[in-house]
């Protein structure tokens, strides 16, 4: 498949219908809405070069067909200082990131570069009392749950709103011992 770009290419995880509906509600509700122009994400990478999209593709469709869905634990809620983020477990999400990592090594960007810290952003860019105010309303009902991860989701950057390009499943089956 190819698209003409050269805008960067971001890399998010997707989520399982259940889990994408929770965040997107909650996200709808606490995010301020003049700039919420996204559904809730676990971005994995911020910036790919749209330069190079049929190579990536191609890794990410290769990386995908050895992937089984991802067994997520949802295990708290954090503070952004200006909005609030669910944040999410999983070892073998880090190790998919790191071979990643690995695979783009030569165009990462600093932030790309970093160890993943896996979490799901339902506000952001609001006053930090108002983002503590939710943080701890959210927090005294908590309690863990689980989400799963179904595939990687390519977009590309319009400056605003992405644009989905091509959703990759993770394919393989899960082994029953």
């Amino acid at each position: 498949m190819s698209y003409p770009t050269v805008a960067p290419l971001i890399l998010t995880l997707a989520l399982d219908e259940a889990a994408q509906t929770y965040f997107n509600a909650l996200r709808r509700e606490h995010f301020p809405p003049k700039i919420n122009y996204l559904a809730a994400h676990l971005t994995l990478f911020h910036h790919l070069p749209g330069a190079e999209l049929e190579a990536v593709c191609e890794q990410l469709h290769s990386c995908c067909l050895a992937q089984c869905e991802l067994l997520l634990q949802v295990t708290g809620l954090r503070s952004l200082g200006r909005g609030v983020a669910f944040t999410l477990e999983n070892e073998e999400l880090r190790a998919l990131h790191r071979q990643l990592q690995q695979t783009f090594a030569a165009s990462l960007t600093p932030q790309d570069q970093q160890k993943l810290q896996p979490h799901v952003t339902i506000q952001n860019k609001v006053e930090p009392a108002v983002a503590r105010e939710l943080l701890a309303r959210l927090q005294a009902d908590f309690a863990p749950f689980c989400a799963i991860g179904t595939g990687l989701q390519l977009w590309t950057y319009r400056n605003g709103p992405w644009e989905a390009l091509e959703y990759f499943p993770f394919k393989a089956a899960v082994s029953v011992l």
